[in-house]
């Protein structure tokens, strides 16, 4: 048995987390004088209903080593005798490395992999992870698969304001709208390479913001081939749907999923926050 394992900010939907037996360990939102573990103690729609309305800023920390042997120990005694850890963007978070040094306090092979990304860009690796090992691929050709997988991932995140990311400091390369530019929104996409967050255009209103991400993405995506996609969205439920909708009528694709993005994401991308993540079959 191979054991999946990922951090909590892969955003997978619960239904799937469920039908493939993937471990999740929980990040940590750190708000005030409390500490919440990530999608447990502290659920998304909790998390943005007072992001609004409490004047302190949240911040996080990230799922220490202890946390990950702990997790580690705990597969192993359920029957898994090889494990495949997939994490967060280590450029944009030390959990790429709390996995690495976790692996070395256990007497059991464990490959741990770098996602490159954050959100469903982790969470299709994932996926593509407890898929290929549902159907009886070993540890190597996993891993295969999910190099395979991230080579062809695309991201875009549209934000109603760069506040959200400027001050979580996930900003990369995107630091260089920073000045007297908050009243924009902008678009960003993800480094699939560098694992790092670029800046790709801003926009004045949310309706010609998300036109242009709904344009790059798929300038990106090979549509002659099965296609899996994520809306992702901060507690904006209605617009994702909008979203997804029209990415049915216009594209059909072989899966298409919703979801909420997570706190310690939310942190960085703020509220009515809408992303596109996905990637094409050969």
């Amino acid at each position: 048995m191979i054991g999946i394992i990922t951090d909590s900010t892969c955003d997978i939907p619960e239904h799937l987390i469920d039908q493939y037996g993937i471990t999740i360990v929980p990040q940590y939102i750190i708000w005030g004088n409390e500490q919440f573990k990530d999608r447990i103690e502290l659920k998304p729609l909790e998390f943005y209903q007072r992001l609004l309305v409490d004047e302190t800023r949240p911040t996080t920390s990230q799922a220490s080593v202890v946390d990950f042997k702990h997790v580690y120990d705990k597969v192993f005694q359920q029957g898994a005798r090889e494990l495949i850890v997939l994490t967060v963007s280590s450029a944009m978070s030390g959990t790429y490395q709390m996995a690495k040094d976790a692996a070395k306090l256990v007497n059991f092979p464990v490959s741990v992999v770098d996602s490159k990304g954050p959100t469903m860009t982790l969470g299709w690796q994932v996926l593509a992870a407890a898929r290929a090992r549902d159907v009886g691929a070993d540890v190597k050709s996993i891993l295969e698969t999910i190099d395979h997988v991230r080579k062809r991932m695309v991201q875009f995140v549209a934000m109603d304001t760069l506040e959200y990311l400027q001050k979580g400091g996930r900003i990369g390369g995107a630091v260089k709208w920073v000045g007297g530019l908050l009243q924009v929104k902008p678009l960003v996409s993800i480094n699939h390479g560098t694992g790092l967050v670029e800046p790709v255009t801003l926009a004045r209103t949310q309706k010609a913001l998300i036109e242009n991400m709904y344009k790059k993405f798929f300038e990106k995506l090979d549509i002659e081939k099965k296609l899996h996609i994520a809306v992702l969205h901060g507690n904006a439920l209605e617009k994702a749907e909008e979203l997804a909708a029209r990415i049915q009528s216009d594209y059909n694709p072989a899966e298409l999923l919703i979801n909420m993005t997570g706190p310690v994401l939310g942190i960085n991308t703020g509220p009515g926050a809408l992303a596109l993540c996905g990637y094409s079959e050969d």
